[in-house]
């Protein structure tokens, strides 16, 4: 009997303004994701998480009873933090039943040693950004960060995400794509053949020649437009879109 395929996703950017997202959200929980091997989400689920604490509004309970049906059907969950949402916890991944994941993981998919992470540190270049991570990233500045009301965080959150915008629309796209040399060093690193991850929006298929021999990385698309997912069996890889009733 063939085994079930390992399903991939990232960049949902789930919020109340954006139900059609949710929809096909709650329909992938619902449908291809309950036949998996296991669900890998790599970051940023949420267009932005300021706290466990965020499980309190209504639209969170839907995507975690989605989540909870999901590994109470026991398909294994694995959840990255994304730049929107590096501050999911402990709560958060108890109430789901997902397991958070480390910045790189490496998985041996069907024989192929695959990298996943959700691939804005390999975004070297943009030097402004990678600055701002490394501060948002310290445990100290989390700390503090959580220690505050919940709504001056949501103001927080929301002021980032202008300026993020604004950054977006002074920087050359290049700059804000991966760096070769960060994803050549992060196959060396590892020691994989395939890399996988999200968070430029710029969802294709690369090969790199990495010390003689071709590496691939497949970049995730984000759900702005619709509903999708990678799936990787023992046939092969394959880009999949979730059908909404």
């Amino acid at each position: 009997m063939p085994s079930s395929p390992t399903l991939f996703l990232s960049d949902q950017h789930l919020a109340p303004a954006r139900p059609a997202a949710l929809a096909a959200f709650r329909a992938f929980c619902a449908g291809p994701a309950r036949h998996a091997a296991a669900v890998y989400m790599l970051g940023d689920l949420f267009d932005f998480w300021v706290g466990d604490d965020q499980m309190r509004e209504p639209f969170v309970a839907d995507v975690i009873d989605a989540l909870r049906g999901l590994a109470d059907a026991g398909v294994p969950l694995f959840i990255a933090h994304g730049n929107r949402d590096f501050l999911l916890g402990d709560r958060f991944a108890r109430a789901t039943g997902a397991r958070l994941l480390a910045e790189f993981t490496v998985l041996d998919l069907h024989g192929v040693a695959t990298l996943v992470c959700h691939g804005d540190a390999l975004c070297t270049d943009d030097v402004e950004y990678q600055a701002y991570r490394a501060r948002v990233r310290n445990p100290v500045m989390q700390r503090r960060m959580l220690r505050l009301p919940y709504f001056l965080r949501r103001r927080i959150a929301r002021w980032l995400q202008g300026k993020s915008a604004a950054h977006k629309a002074n920087v050359s796209a290049q700059i804000m794509d991966v760096t070769p040399a960060a994803v050549a060093a992060a196959f060396r690193t590892h020691g994989v053949r395939r890399l996988i991850h999200g968070h430029t929006h710029r969802p294709a298929r690369h090969t790199h020649a990495i010390d003689g021999r071709d590496c691939e990385r497949i970049v995730l698309a984000d759900w702005y437009d619709r509903g999708s997912y990678l799936e990787v069996g023992p046939d092969g890889v394959h880009d999949r879109r979730v059908e909404v009733p």
